[in-house]
């Protein structure tokens, strides 16, 4: 994509037993409610900030993407501005990451041309993984994911990013600051729905509308 962002529609299409092809229309009003996540974590999903504050860099190692986010194995998230970033920490003896994970494939394989979906492998860190990354790197083949993961070596990661709970998602525009930060699960409806305020919240030039994503 060129440097200025393509704003042509796009949508995510929910998954039916029907398989349909017709995109939905949606518009999402007010206010992001939190939904309680129930797994064997307990995770609450809590809104842990917003705003306009400019997102830390990070240095990635990727286990596979590697052409989505320009080509090469080792990037920083900074390389990553100029087209907006869902930026998801993860790990790979996490339960509800591993929940949600097959949701944010569905989301990638909509809107992979418009926003960047990044995860990153912080087990090490949190006590839910080992820093081999073999197990990172099955969950993703068996959970048959191919949107760009990796994982850090930077300890003060969880620091950085103010990382209390897990998995912990960041909504960051294109411009690299942090427009939504969310801890716990994330479905489809909730990343179209922080997705789409995003959108909206940055705004277009040329008065030429985004189409709403939906999920059904």
């Amino acid at each position: 994509m060129s440097k200025r962002r393509s704003k042509r529609r796009v949508s995510v299409a929910a998954r039916s037993g029907t398989q349909t092809k017709q995109r939905k229309w949606l518009m999402y009003g007010g206010a992001a409610i939190a939904t309680v996540v129930v797994v064997a974590l307990a995770v609450v999903l809590v809104t842990l900030g917003s705003g306009t504050a400019t997102a830390a860099d990070l240095r990635v190692s990727m286990y596979q993407g590697v052409a989505e986010v320009g080509g090469a194995r080792q990037i920083n998230i900074s390389s990553l501005h100029g087209k907006p970033l869902i930026l998801n920490f993860w790990a790979a003896l996490c339960p509800p990451c591993r929940a949600e994970m097959p949701g944010f494939q569905q989301f990638y394989n909509e809107v992979k041309d418009d926003v960047t979906l990044l995860g990153v492998d912080v087990g090490p860190f949190t006590g839910f993984g080992d820093s081999s990354h073999q197990e990172a790197e099955t969950l993703l083949r068996n959970l048959g994911a191919t949107y760009p993961a990796g994982f850090t070596t930077d300890s003060s990661t969880p620091r950085r990013f103010r990382i209390t709970g897990m998995p912990t998602t960041l909504f960051i525009n294109s411009a690299g600051e942090i427009f939504e930060k969310r801890s716990g699960g994330l479905s489809p409806r909730d990343l179209a729905r922080f997705t789409n305020a995003m959108l909206a919240a940055e705004g277009n030039p040329h008065d030429e509308p985004h189409e709403h994503i939906d999920t059904g």
